[in-house]
C-alpha cells in the first residue's frame, strides 16, 4: 500500500507538471499571437499611437486664474493629445486639483507636480523692485528634466499667456542638432508693430546683464546682442541633460548672489539673465507669431486687432496683467477665463 500511495503521488505530480507546462506554452503562443496581431495591424501608420505633447505651466497662489485660462485656451484650440504638467508649491496643490476637477477643465489630461523651493536656497538675491519675480515658481523652467521624465521634447509656458493657435505647431518647432531649447528672439518681433514705441523695451543683453562687472565682460558677449524671452520654450530633454543646463544655470545664479551680475534696470530678468548666458549662441528660434509679447508692458499701448487675430500666442509680460486693472486687450484673455470654483480668484475690472 505504501508503494501504491507513492505511485499515486507521482502520478498527481506528473499531471500537475504537464498542466503547468501546457499553461506556459499556451501563454507564450497567445502572447506571440497578440504581439503579432498588433504588429500586423497596419505597419504603415505609426502615428496611430498618438504622441503625447507635454506642456509645463506653473500655477501660483495669487494668480492661479492665469494658468487655468492658459490651459483652457490650449486645450480648446487643438486636437493633439496634450498632457498638462501643472506645477505648484505644496500648499496650493489641492486648490489646483479642485479648480481643474470642478470646472470645464475636468476633461483635460493633467498631472500636478510639486516644486520644492529648497533647490533655490542660496541662489537668489533678494531684490525689492519686483518681488513677484523672485517667486520660486519663476525658476521652474531651470529644472524641467527633474519634473518631466518620460518625454524627449517639452513645451514650457509662462502663466500669463493665451494660445490662439494649435499647440501642435509650436511642438513641431525644429531644434537644431546640439540645441537644448528654442526661444523667440527679441529682435524678431514683427516690424509691422513698430515695437520700439513701447518705451524702455529690453531687447539686448545690455538690458539684463551688468556690463560694468568683469565676470560679464569676460564672457565676450557683445552688449548689443539680441536677447530672447524664456516665457515660451520648446526644449529637448536629452540635450538639456547631456549639456547639464540645470547645473550651468545654477552656477550663474550663485555667481549673481556673490557678485550682483544682473542689470539693475531689470524689468523681469531674474530668470532670464542666467538663461541668456547659458544659451548664448546655442538655441533655435520659435516662429515669432508663437510669442507675441509685451501686452502687459504698459496700459495704453495697443496692438492692432487684425494683428492680434493673426497671433498664435499672446503674452502679457510686464506689470499690467489682464486679470488686473489697468491692462490692455483684456477681452482676449477673459474669453478663456475659467471661474474659480472656490470663489477666491476674481477679476479686477477697475481701479
Amino acid at each position: 500500500t505504501h508503494m501504491a500511495l507513492l505511485r499515486k503521488i507521482n502520478q498527481v505530480l506528473l499531471f500537475l507538471l504537464i498542466l503547468t507546462l501546457c499553461g506556459i506554452l499556451y501563454k507564450k503562443v497567445r502572447k506571440g499571437a497578440v504581439l503579432k496581431n498588433e504588429a500586423d495591424d497596419d505597419p504603415e501608420t505609426p502615428e496611430d499611437t498618438e504622441e503625447e505633447i507635454p506642456v509645463v505651466i506653473c500655477a501660483a497662489a495669487g494668480r492661479m486664474g492665469a494658468a487655468m485660462a492658459a490651459i483652457n485656451s490650449i486645450y480648446s484650440n487643438t486636437d493633439a493629445n496634450i498632457v498638462f504638467y501643472v506645477v505648484g508649491l505644496r500648499n496650493t496643490l489641492s486648490r489646483i486639483r479642485k479648480w481643474i476637477e470642478h470646472s470645464k477643465l475636468r476633461e483635460i489630461n493633467f498631472k500636478i507636480v510639486e516644486f520644492n523651493p529648497i533647490v533655490l536656497k542660496g541662489k537668489i538675491r533678494p531684490d525689492s523692485s519686483r518681488p513677484e519675480l523672485l517667486q520660486p515658481l519663476n525658476f521652474v523652467r531651470f529644472y524641467l528634466p527633474l519634473l518631466i521624465h518620460q518625454h524627449e521634447k517639452v513645451i514650457y509656458l509662462d502663466d500669463d499667456v493665451i494660445v490662439q493657435g494649435d499647440i501642435q505647431e509650436l511642438y513641431d518647432t525644429t531644434l537644431a542638432l546640439g540645441h537644448a531649447a528654442a526661444f523667440s528672439d527679441d529682435c524678431d518681433l514683427p516690424a509691422a508693430q513698430d515695437i520700439n514705441r513701447l518705451v524702455g523695451l529690453q531687447n539686448t543683453y545690455m538690458g539684463y546683464l551688468d556690463y560694468r562687472k568683469k565676470t560679464i565682460k569676460d564672457l565676450g558677449i557683445s552688449p548689443s546682442t539680441c536677447s530672447f524671452n524664456p516665457g515660451v520654450i520648446v526644449a529637448n530633454m536629452t540635450e538639456w541633460k547631456h549639456q547639464r543646463i540645470t547645473k550651468q544655470l545654477e552656477k550663474w545664479m550663485q555667481k549673481n548672489v556673490e557678485e550682483n551680475l544682473y542689470s539693475s534696470s531689470l524689468g523681469g530678468g531674474v530668470a532670464t539673465s542666467p538663461m541668456l548666458i547659458v544659451f548664448h549662441g546655442k538655441y533655435s528660434t520659435i516662429n515669432p507669431l508663437w510669442h507675441i509679447r509685451h501686452l502687459g508692458w504698459n496700459s495704453d499701448e495697443r496692438y492692432s486687432e487684425h494683428f492680434l487675430q493673426e497671433a498664435k500666442l499672446l503674452h502679457w509680460n510686464g506689470r499690467h496683467k489682464p486679470w488686473d486693472f489697468p491692462s490692455v486687450h483684456k477681452d482676449l484673455w477673459e474669453s478663456w477665463f475659467v471661474p474659480d470654483p472656490a470663489g477666491i480668484f476674481k477679476l479686477n475690472h477697475n481701479s
